[in-house]
C-alpha cells in the first residue's frame, strides 16, 4: 500500500514561498518533502528546518506506529502507512488511522502569511490510557541540499517555557519554535540513511541524516494533540497550543471557504509575496518565480479567477525589472543575480498586461505598465541581448551560440538541445500580439505590426505538412526553415488575443496537432517519429534534459490548443461544449495522479504516461483554469 500512496503528493503553501509537502503514505520521497520549509527572503532563500515526524501510539495493549520512513538499502520502517484507512486533501491534508481497534484523525495545515505549520491528532472515539508520541526530525539546510550527521548540530533546546521550546541547530539559520500541549523528554538521537526514492529515480543524491532532539508525549485520553512548528517569532502572542490550534483552524476554514472552487483555492498557492508586491511561484517544490512561467500562469491563476488586485501587484513588481527591453527569465535566488536570457518572457508580460488592462482600463498602474510595455517593444525593435532584434521583414529574430532563448530551453552541459535560433514561430505570434496590444494606445507600433503580419503569412506556411514551420531563417540564414512538427505553431491559432492564421489553414494546423501531439497530459513537444524524439522523460539529469522538449508532454499547452480547437470551429457555444466534453475530463483526471488538486509540469510522451518534473506547476494549473473559467464559458 505504501508504494502506491508514495506517488500521490499533497501541498500546503504559506504565501511567502515556503511550504509543507509530502506523500499520502507519509514516506518522504523527495529532499523537498518537509513540514517546515521557510523562505528567509520571500519567496527565495528557502530552508528546510523540520523535515518530518516519527509518530507512534501507546495504548494499554501495545505500541503502534503511525509513520513510515524509507531507509537504505530500500527498506520501509516502521509500518505506520499500513494503518492508513483514508486520506483527503480537502480542506487540508487529513488522514484516518486505525490501530488497536481505535480510529485516529491527523491533520496538517499551513497558516497563510506565516512560516508556521500545525499538526493535530485526535481520537475519533475517546478512549482511556492512550498516548501519542512524536519525534520531530530536524535539519537546517538549503532546500536543494541534503543533511548529514555532524558534531556541530545543536540538539539541546535553546530555551524552554511551558508548552514552548526553541531550537537553534546552526548559527545563521532561523531558530525553530515548537508549541505543543505535550510533555517533552529530551532524548537526542540521529536518524541515519533516509532514502528518497524520487531523488534516486531522478539520478540525484538521495540519502540524508536527520536529528531528533527528543520526544513529545500527548495524552489523547484527555483530548486532542496540537503541535506548532514555526520559525522563531511566528508564534509570538499565540497563547496555548490547543487554543491557538482552534483559532488557526477557524481562520483557515474561513479563508479557504471564500474560494469559488478547490481549483481556485489550489491556484492561490502560487501567488506569493515579493517585497511589497506579489509574484507567482513557477512550481513546487523546486522552482521560484520565473518570468515566462509567471506571465503565462497569471491569466489563469489571477485574471480568470477575478484576482485583479493580485494580478496588478504582480505586474507592478515585474515592471521595475525591465532592462534593455528584457525581463528576467528568473529573479535572483540567494546570492545570485537576475538572469536575462529569454526572448519570450518579456513578450508574455505584454500579453498579461494587455489582458489586465482590458479588464481595468483605468487602473492606477496603467501608465507604469504601458511604459514597461513600450520599453520592451522599443528595446526589441532597436536590438538587445543575444541577437534579439526586429528584422527588416517585421519579424523578430533571436538567438546566439550557446544559449536557448525560447521556452524550449534545456541544455546538457554546453549543448543546447533545441537551440531554435532565427525566427521561432511562437515568438512571432507573441511579438505581433504584443505590437497589437501596444498599438491600442501608441499608434507608432501599427506599421511594424502590419509588416510582421504580412511576412508571417508568407514565410511560415508549410504546404507539404499542412502546418507551420517551427523556425524560419534558421541560425539567421535567410530563406531556411525548420519543419520539425512541434506544438509551438498552435500559438498562431489559439492562446493569444490575435490569431495569425484563420480559415482552412488554421483548421489543418489544429487537426494535425491533435492527431500527432495531443495526449491526456497536454501536447507533446515533438511528434513521434521525428529525429531526436524521446518517448520517456526519465533517467538522470542529462537524460531528462535531453528529453525535456523532444517529445515530453506539457499540460500548459492544452490551454492554447483547446482554445485553437474552438476557434477553428467558429467559437460557437456548441464548439465550446464539445471541447469541454472532449478535452477537460482528460486533463481533470490528472488532478488526482501526482500533485493532488494540481497539475504536474510534464509527463511521458507515450502511454502509460508517468507524470514528471514538478508535481505542482503554476502554468499547467493556470491554463486549465483559463479554459474552465474563460475560454469554454
Amino acid at each position: 500500500m505504501a508504494d502506491a500512496l508514495d506517488l500521490r503528493e499533497w501541498l500546503e503553501a504559506d504565501g511567502l514561498g515556503g511550504f509543507a509537502s509530502g506523500t499520502v503514505s507519509g514516506v518522504r520521497t523527495r529532499r523537498y518533502h518537509a513540514l517546515l520549509l521557510a523562505a528567509a527572503t520571500p519567496p527565495t532563500a528557502r530552508q528546510v528546518l523540520v523535515n518530518g515526524l516519527e509518530v507512534w501510539l501507546e495504548t494499554p495493549t501495545g505500541v503502534f506506529a503511525l509513520s513510515s520512513q524509507r531507509y537504505l538499502p530500500d527498506v520501509v520502517h516502521p509500518d505506520g502507512a499500513s494503518r492508513i484507512v483514508s486520506f483527503s486533501p480537502e480542506p487540508w491534508p487529513t488522514w484516518r488511522f486505525r490501530a488497536d481497534g481505535l480510529e485516529l484523525e491527523h491533520e496538517i495545515l499551513i497558516q497563510c502569511g506565516a512560516p508556521l505549520a500545525l499538526a493535530t491528532w485526535r481520537l475519533v472515539t475517546p478512549a482511556d490510557g492512550v498516548r501519542l508520541c512524536v519525534r520531530p526530525l530536524l535539519s537546517g539546510r538549503d532546500y536543494h541540499a541534503l543533511h548529514h550527521e555532524n558534531p556541530v548540530f545543536r540538539l539541546a533546546p535553546r530555551s524552554r517555557d511551558g508548552e514552548r521550546l526553541v531550537f537553534a541547530p546552526y548559527p545563521g539559520l532561523p531558530a525553530i519554535e515548537w508549541l505543543a500541549n505535550a510533555e517533552y523528554e529530551h532524548a537526542p538521537e540521529w536518524y541515519r540513511s533516509f532514502l528518497y526514492s524520487e531523488e534516486r529515480r531522478r539520478g540525484l543524491d538521495a540519502v540524508e541524516d536527520l536529528a531528533s532532539p527528543g520526544v513529545l508525549r500527548f495524552d489523547l485520553s484527555g483530548g486532542s494533540a496540537a503541535l506548532f512548528l514555526a520559525t522563531e517569532g511566528a508564534l509570538d502572542g499565540a497563547g496555548g497550543a490547543l487554543a491557538s490550534a482552534e483559532r488557526v483552524r477557524a481562520e483557515e476554514t474561513r479563508r479557504r471557504a471564500a474560494f469559488a472552487s478547490p481549483l481556485q483555492r489550489a491556484a492561490d498557492a502560487y501567488v506569493v509575496k515579493r517585497g511589497d508586491g506579489r509574484t507567482i511561484i513557477a512550481g513546487y517544490p523546486w522552482f521560484t518565480d520565473w518570468g515566462r512561467d509567471t506571465f503565462i500562469a497569471l491569466r489563469g491563476l489571477c485574471l480568470a479567477t477575478g484576482g485583479l488586485d493580485e494580478a496588478g501587484a504582480v505586474l507592478r513588481v515585474w515592471a521595475g525589472a525591465v532592462s534593455e527591453g528584457m525581463l528576467p527569465n528568473r529573479f535572483a535566488d540567494a546570492g545570485e543575480t537576475a538572469e536575462y536570457n529569454s526572448v519570450d518572457a518579456s513578450l508574455w508580460y505584454v500579453i498579461a498586461v494587455g489582458a489586465y488592462l482590458e479588464r481595468r482600463r483605468s487602473a492606477r498602474e496603467a501608465p507604469l505598465l504601458r511604459a514597461a510595455v513600450e520599453a520592451i517593444l522599443d528595446g526589441y525593435s532597436g536590438g538587445t541581448r543575444f541577437g534579439i532584434r526586429a528584422d527588416a521583414d517585421g519579424l523578430l529574430a533571436a538567438g546566439a551560440p550557446g544559449v536557448a532563448l525560447t521556452w524550449m530551453d534545456a541544455r546538457v552541459g554546453d549543448r543546447v538541445v533545441t537551440p531554435r535560433r532565427g525566427k521561432p514561430v511562437e515568438v512571432q505570434a507573441l511579438w505581433l500580439n504584443a505590437l497589437a496590444i501596444a498599438a491600442q494606445w501608441q499608434p507608432r507600433f501599427r506599421a511594424a505590426l502590419e509588416a510582421g503580419r504580412k511576412s508571417f503569412g508568407a514565410r511560415f506556411w508549410n504546404p507539404d505538412a499542412g502546418a507551420l514551420y517551427d523556425v524560419v531563417d534558421v541560425d539567421h540564414e535567410r530563406g531556411t526553415s525548420d519543419s520539425s512538427f512541434r506544438p509551438n505553431q498552435i500559438l498562431a491559432v489559439g492562446g493569444l488575443p490575435l490569431a495569425l492564421v484563420d480559415g482552412e489553414r488554421a483548421r489543418r494546423i489544429v487537426d494535425a496537432v491533435e492527431a500527432r501531439l495531443w495526449t491526456p497530459f497536454g501536447l507533446r513537444s515533438l511528434a513521434p517519429g521525428s529525429p531526436g524524439y524521446v518517448p520517456r522523460y526519465e533517467g538522470g539529469p542529462r537524460e531528462r534534459d535531453s528529453a525535456y522538449h523532444q517529445g515530453t508532454a506539457w499540460p500548459w499547452l492544452a490551454g492554447p490548443f483547446v482554445e485553437a480547437w474552438v476557434h477553428v470551429r467558429g467559437g460557437t457555444r456548441a464548439a465550446k461544449l464539445a471541447a469541454r466534453e472532449r478535452f477537460l475530463p482528460q486533463l481533470e483526471a490528472q488532478l488526482e495522479v501526482s500533485g493532488l488538486g494540481h497539475l504536474c509540469e510534464v509527463a511521458d510522451a507515450e502511454a502509460p504516461q508517468r507524470p514528471g518534473g514538478c508535481p505542482f506547476q503554476a502554468w499547467s494549473l493556470g491554463e486549465l483554469l483559463r479554459l474552465r473559467e474563460e475560454v469554454l464559458r
